[in-house]
């Protein structure tokens, strides 16, 4: 079936320090991706950029997953002299997905549990704050409604200390109804610069939100081709089945957002 579908051309693909940054089985998103890619029959070139690499000079989609304060700490000062071309990207349309560390990094800065600051790229409107002693990680599944309207109900684990905060010219990338999402406070999941995300959610998060992974495809077509691009929708019943089954456990197990701040 794949072998006949017609090719709608090939996304260069970034795959960001996914040897530091892979909590969760973050690295399981470029899986998902290349598999997805092959059934509409898009091509993948993926270049991997680590310590010590170069950018490519350019790219469709970039990806970057979570990671703990110890690895934030290992990539912060050389992420940040990455922050003029990344930011450079993003301007340009060029999509991305930021997930949890890498969405703390992507913000102005990250204060950290030990008080200390990391800078970010400051390619989102957000900052980041690991609250004092007494404060419980935001953990455990969560059910949000994106504020994307082609991508609808999105579900993950979410596993942070860390308080992330939007700025007035920040939009979120979903509305929580189960879970803490950003902060816990204000019912904010991720956030959303043109065609960038940044989110909480693990998973890791491509497999089982398949009209996200689309999302993500159509903007990179669209950034490489410089055209707008709707890619025919071809079902999953194993991702269908995926997504299914962490909504349910997230209304099961998660507490309803409910607008108030959860120490």
């Amino acid at each position: 079936m794949t072998s006949e579908r017609p090719s709608l051309g090939t996304i260069r693909v970034v795959s960001l320090y996914d040897d530091v940054m892979s909590v969760y089985a973050d690295r399981g998103n470029l899986l998902a991706l290349q598999h997805r890619a092959a059934v509409l029959g898009v091509g993948v070139e993926v270049t991997r950029v680590s310590l010590g690499d170069a950018l490519p000079v350019e790219a469709d989609l970039l990806l970057i997953g979570g990671g703990q304060d110890r690895e934030q700490r290992r990539i912060a000062q050389e992420l940040a002299t990455r922050g003029p071309k990344l930011r450079a990207w993003a301007a340009d349309d060029v999509a991305m997905l930021a997930v949890c560390g890498g969405f703390q990094l992507f913000g102005h800065w990250y204060r950290d549990g030990q008080g200390e600051l990391l800078p970010g790229i400051g390619l989102f409107d957000v900052t980041t704050v690991a609250p004092g002693p007494g404060w419980a990680r935001c953990i455990g599944d969560v059910l949000a409604i994106s504020t994307l309207d082609d991508v609808g109900e999105v579900v993950g684990f979410e596993n942070h200390g860390g308080r992330t905060y939007l700025g007035p010219a920040a939009r979120p990338f979903a509305r929580v109804e189960h879970g803490f999402g950003n902060n816990g406070a204000d019912g904010t999941e991720g956030c959303v610069y043109r065609e960038a995300i940044g989110t909480y959610l693990h998973g890791s998060v491509l497999p089982k939100n398949l009209a996200l992974l689309d999302h993500l495809i159509e903007a990179a077509l669209r950034h490489r081709y410089g055209r707008d691009v709707r890619i025919a929708w071809e079902q999953d019943l194993y991702a269908a089945r995926a997504h299914h089954a962490a909504a349910e456990v997230a209304r099961r197990r998660a507490p309803r957002f409910e607008g108030v701040a959860r120490p």
